[in-house]
């Protein structure tokens, strides 16, 4: 027993430090998280009655973050000296994040570790949303459905042919398709993802949640 414990206490050290309050702008590259709007209101907007969940949204993959990181581990709650976004700058992103709450929330846990403005931060995310095509089928899933993940990782493969398996990766939360990520430089071309980013979700019957 003891030895087991030594073994996973050794594990735990062994793992990237995730501390607060770094240095803004030091940084080695970027994770753009893509949320499936559907996903996410089933596991926490429905719960919140967020707008975001409203029917006839049509929201598919929205914009859920763009993150600073490290080649293992990375950085949260920076120490900068830039302002907070106005309401103005956070509800402007609203059209690809599902909601100005969103923009400020990514902003103060990772916006600040960019080393930019809100105002540059958001343009970089936008630039970086827009850099994606969002498979166009997504949009026809009127209906819930099972699918292996990796299947999702694909159509994103095809509807971007510039990308490579080892720079996206997709995410499964309660047996739910929950996130796309894709890793980008700092210029925001793709790039492998850091070895704590490349997770994939292995499961083959995940479940992708109908457009609402």
């Amino acid at each position: 027993m003891k030895s087991l414990l030594t073994a996973a206490l050794l594990a735990l050290a062994a793992l990237p430090a995730r501390a607060e309050g770094e240095r803004a702008g030091a940084f080695d590259y970027y994770v753009m998280s893509l949320s499936w709007s559907a996903a996410w209101c089933a596991l926490e907007g429905d719960a919140r009655e967020d707008p975001q969940c409203d029917a006839g949204r049509g929201l598919t993959f929205v914009l859920h973050g763009l993150w600073p990181q490290y080649e293992d581990g990375w950085p949260s709650w920076c120490r900068t000296g830039e302002r907070d976004p106005t309401r103005g700058e956070t509800a402007a992103m609203a059209d690809i994040m599902g909601g100005a709450g969103l923009a400020f929330y990514q902003w103060k846990k990772h916006g600040r570790c960019s080393g930019l403005s809100p105002a540059d931060y958001y343009a970089t995310a936008r630039q970086a949303f827009e850099s994606v095509t969002i498979p166009p089928v997504f949009a026809q899933m009127s209906k819930t459905l099972e699918v292996p993940a990796d299947v999702i990782e694909g159509a994103f493969l095809e509807a971007n042919p510039g990308l490579t398996r080892d720079q996206i990766t997709v995410t499964c939360k309660d047996g739910l398709i929950q996130e796309v990520r894709l890793c980008l430089t700092r210029d925001l071309q793709p790039r492998r993802c850091g070895a704590d980013s490349i997770r994939d979700c292995r499961l083959k019957d995940a479940v992708l949640e109908a457009v609402r």
